[in-house]
């Protein structure tokens, strides 16, 4: 008796061989056991607060495109890998065998952090693709990483160049920005010059976004929103407020 499984038109069937005869090959019976799990199935995480004060409790909510029931919730925290520019995941504790909850408190949270969620069903266990990560911001500073910003202000203007430093115990940096808009996550050697412990950009766009440090040890930074204003404008508007 041999178990099997493959996919077709987005479905994932396991059948079973059942051989009577090893020598008669028409006594073959092929069973059917499962096709109702989608492969393309997706899981959504969502975050409340985005922003909070040190020592405060998160709400993780997860939920399945598929909305049938019978889905059990697995919870997991991002671990930066800047050498691959990638995350790792680590499962949160108590849900190692899934909550029938959808939703996950993470009580005491001090610093900024990024989380990830999946759902699974059935036996074997079929496996949703994991969320999208979601990030959690503190703006405190931390004593194992920290971001700096230089100039330092909240408000910067376009055309001007901003440093975004990264501190801390560790030799591998990256610096993340996430725009609240179109939740695009991407890192500065995408929009900006990366040389050390150090991002350089120059704000050539009206994009309002968050920062943060990611280290080579696993270990986020505080987190800084920067707004962008347009010189052309700021200039408008400072020679009309000269003249009235």
């Amino acid at each position: 008796v041999t178990s099997h499984f493959f996919q077709r038109e987005n479905y994932t069937v396991q059948y079973v061989l059942i051989v009577q005869n090893v020598f008669d090959l028409l006594s073959i019976h092929v069973f059917i056991l499962k096709n109702h799990f989608p492969t393309e199935a997706q899981s959504v995480l969502t975050v409340s607060p985005s922003w909070l004060s040190a020592g405060a409790s998160v709400t993780l909510n997860c939920s399945v495109k598929d909305q049938s029931a019978g889905w059990r919730f697995y919870w997991y925290k991002t671990v930066p890998d800047p050498s691959d520019n990638s995350y790792s995941y680590e499962l949160l504790p108590g849900s190692s065998s899934g909550t029938e909850q959808d939703s996950y408190i993470v009580h005491g949270q001090t610093h900024t952090a990024g989380y990830v969620c999946r759902a699974g069903r059935g036996d074997p266990v079929y496996y949703t693709h994991y969320s999208e990560p979601q990030f959690i911001w503190t703006g405190d500073f931390q004593s194992s990483a920290s971001l700096t910003v230089s100039p330092d202000r909240a408000q910067h203007f376009t055309y001007h160049t901003v440093s975004l430093g990264c501190g801390g115990n560790s030799t591998e940096w990256r610096v993340k920005r996430l725009s609240p808009e179109d939740r695009n996550l991407s890192d500065c050697t995408t929009w900006g010059t990366m040389t050390g412990s150090t991002c350089k950009l120059k704000m050539t766009c009206l994009c309002d976004a968050v920062y943060w440090c990611e280290s080579g040890s696993g270990e986020f930074s505080n987190a800084v929103n920067i707004t962008i204003q347009s010189m052309i404008l700021s200039y408008l508007l400072f020679f009309l407020f000269k003249m009235f």
